[in-house]
């Protein structure tokens, strides 16, 4: 392990992104924990995702998927067997309009496939910038740094950024890493805030980069 500190954070970026692919191997796609086969259960788990587990949303999805395979079927299903379907996520009558409108405008603005612009994206229902870059990175191949709670934390106590809105944070890491690896970057530091960066009591003596995160032992 290089002992050497980066003096930027470009230079800091890189050292994490490559010792946090050897501690948390694999693609955007395999990294990814909600479980889907294309970019429309994608879609629809993550929209489920808000404010619970994927380990919830996927003990709710396999049912829901078979019931609704396509968003043409999802956009004409009836809202209650939809709410009862997703109601152990938590504000699932809220969730099954999200999902339930998503899948119209799949359905009567995009031919009933997930668009892969961003611009497209954030017009449909229920999804903002954080759901179209994990969709876009997960499950369609194009350049995506979603940010959450996890990412604005790592990056903020690495060093990464100075900047608390999670745009601003995006658009600030993007230049940092290569375009195909921001995905499975954000994937990689989401992994890592909840094994060993943690909130209230971050492992420092157990991470992998202890000797050049700014913060390591400050805590």
């Amino acid at each position: 392990m290089a002992t050497g500190r980066p003096r930027s954070p470009k230079g800091r970026a890189r050292v994490v992104a490559a010792r946090l692919a050897d501690e948390y191997p694999g693609t955007a796609t395999e990294l990814c924990a909600l479980h889907h086969t294309n970019a429309y259960e994608l879609l629809t788990a993550t929209i489920l995702s808000a404010q619970t587990t994927d380990e919830r949303v996927n003990m709710v999805t396999p049912a829901l998927f078979a019931r609704y395979p396509t968003p043409e079927d999802l956009a004409a299903a009836d809202p209650a067997d939809v709410e009862e379907l997703v109601r152990t996520t938590g504000f699932f009558r809220n969730k099954a309009r999200s999902i339930m409108g998503m899948a119209a405008a799949l359905t009567e603005r995009f031919g009933g496939q997930v668009p892969h612009k961003m611009s497209d994206l954030v017009t449909i229902p229920g999804v903002g910038r954080k759901t179209a870059n994990v969709v876009r990175s997960v499950a369609l191949g194009e350049p995506g740094l979603p940010v959450d709670t996890h990412v604005l934390r790592l990056s903020a106590r690495l060093g990464l950024t100075t900047q608390t809105d999670p745009v601003k944070v995006e658009l600030e890491l993007n230049p940092m890493v290569p375009a195909r690896e921001r995905g499975a970057l954000s994937l990689r530091l989401i992994l890592h805030g909840r094994a060993v960066c943690k909130a209230r009591k971050p492992r420092c003596d157990a991470c992998v980069l202890a000797d050049i995160c700014p913060s390591a032992f400050t805590f």
